[in-house]
């Protein structure tokens, strides 16, 4: 008899700006270049109200060549699944064997214990035919990885599936109960949102996602026992309980389907086919979804309602008020250091008399200038003279006049605005001549400009 050990791995892809991944499965054999594939395969996860632990369901059977035999098969399975999970009381003792064999590669055992495996008959569905439980279950170890720049990694768990008869037999499937933590993540929101929308999460469940710190090591050590989807039906399921107060905001990929549960009540489901022509590929079911509760279900009636009437009526004197009030303040406040010149407000180019002091007629080229002054400025031509041109930067500084200062804080008693003008005079390529002319007035408030 031969033994060998197919693993299911779903993978957890830990990326910081996506919250909330459960990742995904592949399916690994023990022994090198397996023969058989995963098929039908669905994984499903079902979320209520309460955001706690996440019930994860994974059914899927193998698909045998026929010149294979049950015999040949007899062998144990393993997942490698994205996240921790809880242990189910009643199943027995874990198996200690797990959790050695993660601490020899160099992870560290953060819990053990065992979860549910059921095998169900896909011809008698009737009631009295209940899933059949597999004795003991499957033991599981919660590990991490640690060290190197990014330090500790998020948990993932190491699942032992036995070996039974039902693995091979085409008219059962398997299915793996669990409760799992950490795939639902709150997106971040401002209280506005939170109030009168209610909080946001997103759960995205992949297929084929082995990028994570602490799973693709144990991918890489059994990459050439990965075993491939069959030509069966293959789906990602994601179901929210309580439809009647879910909202679903956003759905990744496009191709994804949503529609009201057929078995339960008051369930939404969401659910992906995976495509078996991407090989390894990475094939993600994103949703973001939220809860909401008394207020927030009339959020969509009175929000635009409130916006409505405080458009209408309150808006042109509350903005009337605003203006007057700002005006008031900007012509007789000023807040910052106080200096002599110190123009608090500036607009268009001003040269001070150093940048000047560089522009030489007879040395300096238009290329100089631009590269000194900068390129916004005007251009004037002549048609009677070709070969010259005026280049002019105009600019203006607005200097409030203090009467009483209080450190940075200060009033003011005016405002003096200075317009700068400098014409550049250019005959063929070289500076002709430089005028610079500089208009002082006195203004009460600097809107007046």
């Amino acid at each position: 008899m031969i033994r060998r050990a197919p693993g299911l791995a779903l993978m957890a892809l830990a990326l910081a700006c996506w919250p909330g991944t459960a990742r995904a499965q592949v399916f690994i054999a023990s022994q090198p270049h397996p023969e058989f594939t995963i098929g039908p395969l669905f994984v499903r996860a079902s979320v209520d109200p309460s955001l706690g632990p996440v019930s994860i369901d994974i059914f899927w059977s193998l698909v045998i060549p026929p010149e294979r035999t049950v015999v040949n098969l007899d062998q144990d399975l393993f997942l490698l699944w994205p996240s921790e999970i809880l242990d189910e009381p009643g199943l027995g003792k874990p198996d200690r064997a797990l959790a050695e064999f993660v601490e020899k590669r160099g992870f560290i055992a953060l819990g053990e214990g065992r979860v549910a495996l059921l095998a169900r008959s896909l011809y008698d569905m009737s009631e009295n035919r209940r899933p059949e439980p597999i004795p003991g279950g499957a033991p599981f170890v919660t590990f991490v990885r640690q060290g190197g720049a990014l330090g500790l990694t998020s948990p993932v768990s190491y699942i032992k599936i036995p070996w039974t008869p039902r693995l091979a037999n085409p008219l059962w499937m398997m299915n793996l109960k669990m409760r799992a933590k950490g795939l639902v993540k709150d997106k971040p929101g401002t209280w506005i949102e939170h109030t009168f929308w209610g909080p946001r999460h997103r759960l995205s469940v992949s297929f084929n996602e082995v990028r994570s710190r602490a799973l693709f090591p144990m991918y890489f050590q059994h990459r050439d026992r990965v075993i491939r989807l069959a030509d069966e039906p293959a789906q990602i399921i994601a179901e929210f309980a309580d439809s009647d107060h879910l909202k679903i905001d956003e759905l990744y990929p496009q191709a994804s389907r949503r529609q009201l549960s057929e078995t339960r009540d008051k369930t939404e489901t969401v659910s992906l086919y995976l495509d078996r022509s991407e090989g390894l590929t990475p094939q993600t079911l994103t949703v973001q979804f939220g809860y909401f509760r008394g207020l927030q279900s009339w959020a969509p009636i009175l929000i635009p309602a409130l916006a409505f009437l405080l458009g209408n009526l309150a808006g042109p004197i509350l903005r009337e008020a605003a203006t007057r009030i700002q005006s008031r303040l900007a012509a007789r406040i000023h807040v910052g250091p106080s200096g002599e010149g110190e123009a608090v407000r500036h607009r268009g180019v001003v040269l001070s008399r150093e940048t000047l002091g560089r522009i030489r007629p007879g040395e300096t080229t238009y290329d100089d200038v631009i590269r000194i002054a900068g390129p916004n400025f005007e251009q004037h031509e002549q048609l009677a003279a070709p070969n010259r041109r005026t280049v002019v930067y105009r600019g203006r500084r607005l200097i409030p006049e203090r009467r009483r200062t209080f450190g940075w804080l200060a009033t003011v008693d005016h405002w003096t605005v200075e317009h700068h003008e400098v014409e550049i005079e250019i005959e063929g390529d070289r500076v002709r001549d430089v005028q610079a002319r500089v208009r002082r007035s006195r203004l009460t408030s600097p809107e007046g400009t």
